[in-house]
Parts: C-alpha cells; structure tokens; sequence
C-alpha cells in the first residue's frame, strides 16, 4: 500500500469516527484494531497490539500526569482558589477595570496551581461573569478575558497538556514545562495591555463603582496569609525542576504534598475534599493514559505503514521555507481545533509534524511551545473552540457563541503576536531550559 494511502485510511477512519460521535479513545482504538489487520495481515496483528500496549502507558515520564491532575483537584474542592481570588480583590482596590485584572492575575496564579484550561475557564467564567454583569461591565469585557486567562494553563507549568505534549513527541519534560515560564507571563503581559487598551478607549467598557476602603494593614495581612503561600506550591513544582534537585515526577508529587499541607493550615484538610480530588483524579487520569495508549500504538502503525517516512520524504521534496510550512502547520492546527480536543489534536499531529520539523532543523523545545499555543488558539477559534462552549455553559442566560467569539477575538491577537515573538527572539522559549 503507497504511503499516502495508508495515511489516508489511518486519519480518515480515526476522524470519520470523532465526526460519528464515537469517543475520542474508543475511535483510535478500533482505528488501530482495523489498520494493524490490514497492514499486517494477520490476526497476530491484535497479540501485537496488546503486547506494545503495556510498555506504552507504564512509562515514568507520564507519572507527572495523574499528580498534576490531583493537585488542581485539590485546589478547587478544599476552597483554597476562593481564598486566593478573595484576596486579589482587595488587593486591586479601585483601579478602572479592576475585575478583568483580577481574572487576568488570579487565571494566571490558577494556572500555575492547576493546569487545566477547561477547568480554569470554568471556574472564572462561573465566578466572574455574573459578578462582572453585575457591575455594568460590557460583555467584552466580562467574557474575553476569562476566555484568554483560560488558556494560559496550557503554556504555565505544570502545563497538563504539555507533559502529555513532551511524552509523546520525546522531549525533557523537565525542559519543556520551565520553557513554558517566559512565554506564559509574557502573554499575560499582553492580554493586561489589551484590557487595559480597552477600558481607556472606552471608560464605559468598566464603569467605577464605590469599593469599601481597605486599610493597608489588612492588604498587607491577607496577602501573608492566602498569597505566600502559593508561592511555597509554585516552589515546590517549578523551582525544584529549575534547580535541578528534582525531576518533573518528583516535583508533582512535591506538589500534591505541599497542596495539603496548606489545606492542613487553612484548616480545610476533610476527608470529602480529598475523597472527591481523588475521584476526580481518577476519572480524568483514566481517560487520558487510555487515550495516550491507543494513540502510541497509532503512531506505531503510522511508521510501520511506511505513512510517517512517505510523508516526510513528500514534504521535504518541495523548495519552501521554514516560515511557509510553519504556517502551514499553524492552520492545520486551527482548523483541527474546529472539531476536536487537544488532546486527540496531539495525538494525531505529533507523530507527524515533529519528524518534519526535526528534519527542517527546528528546535524541538521551540516547537513545542509553537504547538502548545496553537492548540490554545485552536480552543477558542469560531466556530468550534472547546473553550467557547465551556464559557456558553457557565455564563448567563442570553450570551451567545457569537458574543463569546467577539470577545475573544484580541486575545487571539496577543496569542499570534507571541508566536511572531518567539520566531523573532527565541531565547523567550530557550532561555530558562539552558539553566538546568
């Protein structure tokens, strides 16, 4: 079978069976059964399959995984993300704008405690949105920035995604988690430049409203008590790979502990709130190690057809640059994201697309960090972004896609404008990996 062929009916049956409805893993595991029969001819083809099956998910780099999971579980149902976005509040006072700051700075705290876009996205919009209405905010305002906040957990260690991302394509995932650092507050950095671009083109966007006086003292008190410590659990898993004392395994264990040491000081450490992290750890790290194992074996299959190699040898056969195919790689990405999730985009991109760009010279690192921002894009690109029907799920009654697709326009600006960054400068992405 030509090469182009065999990759067709590869990504024709995983895709023909996600547009059916069929779940993500169910649809490459029965992609996989059907093609290793046809390539191999063979009911042996199924024994293979198995064998290759518990290698794949029993490896020690995907060990971060169900950690980093537990721990944003534990962040959200011992209550401890209220304390800390309570305290943002205060500290903000009066400044114009104050509450898209404040989801601008508590998703960037969030996502460094949770990595999970989904999760960061629903619990702002859940929490921000009606208050932000309340307030007399545009809608602009009170949707965009929690859609763009969101997707910061993708590139801010510990990145899920990204250790998932690393695993597969097999980068450090110690080296990729820190490469996230510069590029994530950067970005940060720029959706505070368009919010507060729009409050000064328009002050009606963010009206003023009368905020109780709070004394210094108090500020000062809350800010020991419910923001420090976070600093400790951002330590605990970045600053330990950063010093190389720990590897990413390690860190996240490190982090989990250090997550319940604060719940035993805050006093929230029950026996419900670490029973319903727990189940949610499991439902969420089940699902995934299932998809990563169908997907291994995909990619397997894609080199053994002779797929991976064929495709490889067709695209560097043309005369283009290095910019052209990015960008090539960049609307396939977006277009992807139209109907599915990242999770099942990775699986189906990385085999291809980091073969290619080993073979163009790319830095892998680099690459990645490239990729992960175009997923995050992808999540809340019209008409089909996950992240806009998360956001349609926790607004109010009446909001629209169409309003919730305006208002993240800009920010899908500020995402492109930092990929235009990192091609012109990349020591924003390799610098901090070159210190370990």
């Amino acid at each position: 079978m030509e090469w182009y062929m065999a990759l067709a009916l590869l990504i024709g049956l995983v895709v023909g069976l996600m547009m059916l409805g069929v779940p993500v893993a169910f649809a490459f595991m029965a992609t996989n059964l059907i093609c290793a029969y046809i390539f191999m001819g063979d009911t042996f083809a199924f024994y293979q399959v198995v064998d290759n099956s518990t290698s794949l998910i029993t490896r020690f780099q995907l060990a971060p995984v169900p950690f980093f999971i537990l721990m944003g579980s534990l962040f959200f149902y011992s209550g401890i993300a209220q304390r800390v976005f309570t305290t943002l509040d205060i500290l903000m006072g009066r400044i114009p704008g104050r509450l898209c700051f404040l989801t601008v700075g508590g998703g960037a705290l969030f996502s460094t405690l949770t990595g999970s876009s989904m999760a960061n996205t629903a619990m702002l919009g859940s929490m921000m949105v009606p208050e932000m209405e309340r307030r007399g905010y545009h809608w602009r305002m009170s949707l965009g920035p929690i859609l763009g906040t969101g997707g910061l957990a993708m590139v801010i260690p510990p990145s899920t995604l990204g250790v998932l991302l690393a695993t597969i394509a097999g980068l450090d995932v110690g080296a990729f988690l820190i490469a996230g650092i510069l590029p994530g507050v950067l970005l940060a950095v720029l959706y505070t430049a368009v919010i507060a671009g729009q409050v000064w083109w328009n002050p009606k966007n963010a009206p003023q409203y009368d905020v109780p006086p709070v004394p210094m003292a108090e500020k000062v008190h809350a800010f020991i008590v419910n923001i420090m410590p976070m600093g400790f659990v951002v330590f605990m898993v970045v600053g330990l790979i950063l010093l190389g004392v720990a590897t990413p395994t390690e860190s996240a264990a490190f982090g989990v502990v250090s997550i319940l040491i604060l719940m035993a000081a805050f006093r929230v450490l029950s026996y419900d709130a670490v029973k319903q992290a727990l189940i949610s750890t499991v439902k969420i790290g089940g699902m995934v190690f299932f998809i990563i194992l169908n997907s291994s074996i995909f990619s397997q299959l894609l080199a053994y057809s002779g797929a991976s190699s064929g495709m490889l040898r067709f695209a560097t056969s043309f005369d283009v640059s290095t910019v052209v195919v990015l960008i090539i790689m960049f609307v396939a990405l977006l277009s992807l994201g139209m109907f599915m999730d990242p999770v099942s985009m990775i699986l189906i991109t990385t085999p291809i697309f980091f073969p290619l760009a080993a073979q163009l010279g790319i830095n892998p690192l680099w690459f990645g960090l490239f990729v992960l921002i175009s997923l995050e894009m992808s999540q809340t690109t019209p008409p089909f972004g996950l992240l806009l029907y998360v956001m349609l799920g926790v607004a109010p009654k009446g909001t629209t896609l169409r309003r919730v697709a305006v208002a993240a326009a800009p920010y899908l600006g500020c995402d492109a404008v930092l990929i235009l960054l990192m091609y012109l400068f990349p020591s924003i992405v390799l610098y901090l990996p070159s210190l370990l």
